[in-house]
């Protein structure tokens, strides 16, 4: 091997393991990781800018400045308030409904800032309905991670995977041409979570500050004017995507615009930047081109390819599902997203078939994380609110990552054939 080679395995490990020890921050290691190949010739200052000038992070940094003025106009607000309304009219039957909403919203809204705001809505709804909130904040959790996986730009894992494929030289994914997985997958979970997960989630009453943290602050009052001038930003930039635009460039007009209107001050709007996200995906990046780069990626793939050409494309799908699957439970989603993307397309170039269901298959497995409370944002935020028990993910959330893992193996060859 060589000395690039040694050192790109050598910082991938490093990366590798501090993710997985959770006592290093994910954006500082990956940072250190860009620095660290930088540093070593590995990657160049051009490498390093394809990473960090990403059109995955414009579009990512663009949607999270739009969410934020939906949410500090109080637009978002008056859904939640309404949901919670609804609590005291229709009784037990709004819970399931306000978590659908939260559901639909997270398709095309970051599902984080929506549970968020959610989560004290459905802790109010709990007592007034007089059951725990720990029975309705997990489900909040997994509906607004399947309901993100039903577009395009519903996570940040799907346009970081759709970037990938593209350096691959794949053809960009378009806003709904997932749709179909993420929604079969959606119909399936939303059956468990119905019928099955209320008998496995934990029904005693956590602390009345609901765990360890404090409670999420009450959602802004509505603004109209500037809330208005927010939702048909954020309805331009759906339709434009919709239509075939670059999301990238739709989304960054869109949150310019919304600058220019003075819809927002440029604080608030750097405050929903989230930049320790933005940072770790445009490290992961640099890690990807380091990959990519050294021929270490291509290596890997003629090596799974090896043992798993005579077994056919379904169990090849399946292998790269479920890896993507244990893998995004253990460390971050979007470093997984950068690892086995190019894994996942040089071994269906390598079977001879389309490499499109595999990357489908890593946008779902990636963000299709169900069993533990670190694998996605949204579960952290009501491990914390809720005050569970890590065996409460387990024991509800892993029947969901295989029945998900069944019907998106099932369903990912119908939409798009090998």
């Amino acid at each position: 091997m060589s000395f690039e080679q040694l050192a790109t395995l050598a910082v991938l490990a490093a990366v590798v393991l501090a993710l997985l020890s959770d006592k290093v921050r994910a954006d500082v290691a990956a940072m250190v990781a860009a620095a660290t190949l930088l540093g070593l010739g590995v990657v160049s200052l051009q490498d390093l800018g394809r990473g960090l000038a990403s059109p995955a992070l414009v579009a990512l940094a663009s949607l999270f400045i739009i969410a934020q003025a939906l949410a500090v106009t109080g637009g978002m607000g008056v859904i939640i308030r309404a949901a919670a309304r609804m609590t005291d009219r229709i009784g037990a039957a709004s819970a399931p409904v306000i978590i659908a909403l939260c559901g639909g919203l997270s398709a095309f809204l970051n599902n984080t800032p929506l549970v968020i705001l959610a989560a004290p809505i459905m802790q109010d709804s709990a007592r007034r309905l007089g059951i725990s909130p720990k029975r309705l904040l997990i489900p909040l959790s997994y509906a607004s991670i399947m309901g993100g996986a039903c577009t395009l730009i519903g996570t940040s894992t799907n346009l970081l995977v759709d970037d990938m494929a593209q350096r691959q030289h794949l053809a960009p994914f378009t806003l709904f041409e997932i749709s179909g997985v993420g929604l079969s997958i959606a119909a399936v979970g939303a059956v468990y979570l119905a019928l099955v997960a209320p008998r496995l989630l934990p029904t005693d009453e956590g602390p009345d500050t609901g765990g360890t943290g404090t409670l999420p602050e009450a959602p802004p009052p509505l603004r109209l004017v500037p809330a208005l001038v927010s939702v048909t930003v954020f309805a331009f930039v759906l339709g434009a995507a919709a239509g075939g635009l670059p999301i990238a460039v739709v989304a960054f007009v869109g949150a310019v615009a919304l600058l220019a209107f003075q819809v927002m001050k440029p604080e608030e709007a750097y405050s929903g930047l989230r930049p320790q996200v933005l940072l770790m995906i445009g490290g992961m990046l640099v890690v990807g081109e380091a990959l990519g780069k050294t021929g270490l990626a291509f290596q890997a793939t003629n090596a799974v390819a090896a043992w798993t050409q005579p077994l056919g494309p379904i169990a090849a799908l399946a292998i790269i599902y479920v890896a993507t699957s244990i893998l995004t439970e253990i460390m971050s989603n979007a470093a997984v997203a950068v690892l086995i993307t190019p894994l996942a397309i040089g071994l269906a170039e390598n079977l001879g078939i389309d490499s499109r269901p595999f990357v489908v298959a890593v946008m779902m497995a990636a963000s299709a994380s169900f069993a533990t409370p670190v694998g996605y944002q949204t579960n952290a935020i009501v491990h914390q609110v809720g005050g569970y028990a890590y065996m409460d993910f387990i024991r509800v959330g892993l029947p969901l990552n295989v029945l998900s893992a069944l019907v998106a193996v099932w369903v990912i060859p119908k939409f798009f054939p090998f």
